[in-house]
């Protein structure tokens, strides 16, 4: 057993939902163990909590994480490399995937029940105008999108270790938001507001807080329920409804102009020719320019049915983010 006689493992807990994850989990009275690269930083929230153990192991280490399994019963795989970049593609797919099968891998050995976080980014789209539910699969792998690659094929390591008798619940997380984030990942949205944001794209996506998508793999872990994975999605908003709320919390102006198909594509060429020229990443490629335009739109009744899941009203969740931004 491990020193501390912990039987809970997480994955990626210096990240944003790992972190919440942790704080829930010891909040409750849990000892758990968290495992983090030598180069991450530990949370400035987590620092003061006494009951969790840290060790460095990296998911692509196996002897590192055979050793952080000892003792363990069930795991919260949080741990991914995210990126937008291009140019991480190959690396993000590499460090996802092997990361996964190497988790996967362990938890069959080790008899552990397995909560792993996927990404609405592994669904299939559902026809216009019709809500995406877990039963949308995507016909076959993204071709472009780096991150939907590697959330993809990580659940197929998942779903193949579920037919290796593997016990395990997947989670698709809509965009995940909340003052944790800070001004990174989904926080550059509301610090790009703040600072003024002009335009408006005439998509529409799920959004959910942060504390609501720990809450629920929380949950489903205490269940007996295997082999299925539920989105995670309080609401879904309009692009432009979305950045007027925050525009509005902020007291600047809401953007007022909708930036056309047309303008994101020159917007993301303009950004890989920057890119090209400067060898610096500007953070717009042609994947989240496609995204922006469309009408994305999650159902949330099978995560309600399982566990009650009662989901925290996104107004609420953006006031407290642009009030914790302000501060």
């Amino acid at each position: 057993m491990n020193k501390n006689h912990s039987s809970i493992l997480v994955t990626g807990a210096t990240g944003f939902l790992g972190a919440e994850l942790a704080k829930q989990l010891t909040a409750a009275g849990n000892d758990i163990v968290c495992i983090k690269r030598a180069t991450s930083q530990i949370p400035q929230t987590l620092l003061p909590i006494k009951n969790i153990t840290w060790l460095e192991a990296d998911i692509l280490d196996i002897p590192a994480l055979e050793d952080a399994f000892e003792g363990i019963t069930r795991v919260y795989h949080c741990a991914a490399l995210v990126s937008l970049d291009p140019a991480n593609k190959k690396a993000m797919i590499r460090i996802n995937v092997e990361g996964t099968a190497n988790m996967v891998n362990l938890c069959l050995q080790n008899n552990a029940r397995l909560v792993h976080v996927s990404s609405i980014a592994a669904l299939g789209e559902a026809k216009p105008g019709h809500l995406t539910t877990e039963n949308n699969h995507l016909e076959e792998t993204p071709h472009e999108d780096g991150y939907a690659i590697s959330k993809y094929e990580s659940e197929m390591e998942v779903w193949r270790g579920i037919a290796e008798g593997l016990d395990a619940v997947i989670v698709n997380p809509s965009l995940i938001i909340g003052a944790g984030a800070g001004t990174r990942g989904t926080g550059k949205i509301f610090e790009n507001v703040r600072k003024g944001l002009k335009y408006y794209s005439a998509g529409s996506n799920g959004f959910v807080d942060v504390e609501d998508v720990a809450k629920s793999m929380i949950a489903l872990m205490d269940t007996d329920i295997t082999a299925q994975r539920y989105i995670i999605n309080a609401e879904n908003w309009t692009w432009k409804n979305m950045l007027t709320m925050i525009a509005e919390n902020f007291g600047t102006p809401p953007p007022q102009t909708e930036a056309k198909p047309w303008m994101l594509s020159l917007a993301w060429r303009a950004s890989a020719l920057l890119g090209a020229i400067s060898d610096k990443f500007k953070g717009f490629d042609k994947v989240a320019a496609n995204a922006a335009s469309k009408p994305l739109s999650y159902c949330n009744k099978k995560i309600k049915k399982a566990i009650g899941m009662e989901f925290k009203p996104i107004t609420q969740s953006v006031a407290e983010i642009c009030n914790a931004l302000k501060g």
